[in-house]
């Protein structure tokens, strides 16, 4: 009888082991994937070089793009780069930010697992946590003017402080704000970022240019008589081949006679006129033709005859240009040539090729609709420099949304996370009980943010994060970490300024994700 019991205690012991073992499995996975992100935090951080199957290399300290990019396996690692994500929708910036808190949460959960803490007490203690954390940050924000265009200056340089275009960030930071302004919608407190069309072309980073209006990385399709240009352009943009018809099936014709060879090419070239005789006909003077999986969707002839009609053509316009291009230009995407009329036509003053750097591009001036859309014309000296300058201007760009969704900004370098840390650690001796000990956590976890920013900087993080608590608990609440100086300074006096709702963002979609993974206690393999 004595075996059959150690056998039923075992029993009990494993059912109950089960649940700390699986959790701890994936505060284990999670914690990875935040510390393979970690080093990438701050002005200081390091970059990551990501080679692809294919060769492919990317160069980047975007937390959203490196998480993106790597191979992650294990499904709880999985929900940290879904945070990510949903920081960099929500938000835009502080995707690195938003992972090495939600790892140090996690480290703090197992602290409290260990203690004998019940995970959904964890679970609640760290919502409310949460909650009390955004109503600190949003007590300690300043409401900002979105005519007040210094303040927006600064929130988009501190963003790109922390990029490898920091140098050039005098130049782009104009740029970013210059551009979200235009497209704001004020009166809703919202931007569409796909109202902002960013291309990319040769040169140095100082040379990033934006433009009112719309601008196209392409060439026109033929020469019109040497005319590469045209005024008061009526603006066609159609979704159909300018191709003869071809059969559903692949078949093959053998013709024989020189005559009926004759024929088949004289009713190709009767159908291809048609077609342009009837572009013609809609008042069309620039027609943009969409890409298509077809080779030919523009047949040599067709160019032909609209170069001999004075119609300038634009080939290969993506799929995902079309909506931006129809909302810039007042056209509307026609997918059979009898649909093509005179008010189903874009206009602009101007169609023309410009120069930038070694290549040209077709630009776009005074559109009946520009005034809701711009572009801005990346440059940089490699394809590696180009595609991080334009990840680096899409976070500007992101920055600059948050100020007009949520008008308020508040200091950087870790000031806002210490003084969440304190103003937590002092509502927690209110507390009692297992709450107390998890408000206490949560709070010690926060400063994993002004932590990793002294480690990046090559700085003492305990000397450094101990001297930044102390002048918090002194009453300065804009005290942070310069990394430039290597000290403890005035943050505000810096010019480093971060928009509210990134920060309130990143630790409420933290704390949701660890209070998701606390209330898993196992895991099943479906095949």
């Amino acid at each position: 009888m004595a075996p059959a019991a150690t056998s039923a205690q075992d029993g009990v012991y494993n059912d109950k082991s089960k649940p700390m073992e699986v959790r701890l499995s994936n505060i284990t996975a999670a914690k990875a994937v935040a510390d393979a992100v970690r080093t990438s935090l701050g002005p200081k951080g390091m970059d990551k070089m990501i080679q692809n199957a294919d060769g492919g290399v990317t160069i980047t300290n975007d937390g959203a793009t490196i998480l993106e990019l790597i191979q992650v396996l294990h499904p709880a690692a999985k929900m940290l780069v879904q945070l990510s994500k949903a920081q960099d929708v929500e938000a835009g910036d502080g995707t690195t930010s938003v992972v090495v808190l939600a790892g140090s949460l996690l480290d703090a959960c197992e602290k409290l697992l260990y203690k004998g803490i019940h995970p959904a007490t964890i679970s609640v203690s760290f919502g409310t946590a949460a909650k009390k954390a955004c109503d600190i940050l949003e007590q300690m924000s300043t409401p900002i003017d979105m005519l007040d265009r210094e303040a927006l200056l600064k929130a988009a340089g501190t963003s790109l402080n922390s990029k490898v275009v920091s140098m050039c960030s005098d130049v782009i930071a104009p740029i970013v704000v210059d551009a979200v302004l235009a497209v704001a919608d004020h009166e809703h407190h919202n931007v569409d970022l796909k109202d902002i069309k960013i291309l990319q072309a040769d040169g140095v980073v100082e040379e990033t240019e934006l433009v009112r209006g719309v601008v196209l990385n392409k060439r026109f399709a033929h020469r019109v008589s040497g005319l590469d240009r045209m005024e008061k352009a009526k603006i066609g943009l159609i979704q159909f081949c300018l191709s003869p018809p071809k059969t559903d099936t692949d078949n093959q014709i053998v013709v024989s006679d020189y005559s009926q060879m004759d024929r088949v090419l004289k009713e190709e070239r009767k159908y291809i006129l048609n077609l342009c005789n009837k572009i013609k006909k809609s008042g069309c003077n620039v027609l943009l033709i969409q890409k298509s999986i077809l080779r030919d969707a523009v047949n040599d002839l067709a160019l032909h005859f609209l170069a001999k009609m004075k119609i300038l053509v634009v080939r290969d316009i993506e799929r995902d240009e079309v909506e931006f291009l129809s909302k810039s230009l007042g056209c509307r995407p026609v997918a059979n040539v009898d649909e093509l009329s005179p008010d189903m036509l874009g206009a602009a003053e101007l169609v023309e090729e410009v120069p930038t750097g070694n290549t040209k591009v077709i630009q776009f001036k005074g559109a009946a609709a520009e005034a809701s859309t711009v572009s801005i014309i990346v440059r940089g000296s490699s394809k590696l420099v180009l595609a991080e300058a334009e990840r680096s201007i899409h976070d500007a760009l992101c920055v600059i949304r948050c100020l007009v969704k949520k008008g308020a900004v508040i200091a950087g370098g870790g000031a806002p996370e210490i003084e969440c840390a304190l103003k937590l650690a002092d509502h927690a001796q209110t507390l009692t009980g297992a709450e107390a000990y998890c408000m206490r956590a949560f709070a010690e976890a926060l400063e994993v943010v002004p932590f990793t920013l002294a480690e990046n900087a090559g700085l003492n993080p305990i000397s450094t994060v101990t001297a930044l608590r102390t002048k918090h608990k002194e009453g300065e609440q804009t005290a942070g970490i310069n990394v430039r100086k290597g000290m403890i300074t005035n943050i505000l006096e810096e010019n480093v300024l971060q928009p509210l709702l990134v920060s309130m963002s990143a630790i409420s979609l933290a704390a949701e994700t660890v209070r998701s993974i606390m209330k898993i206690d196992d895991i099943v393999n479906v095949r």
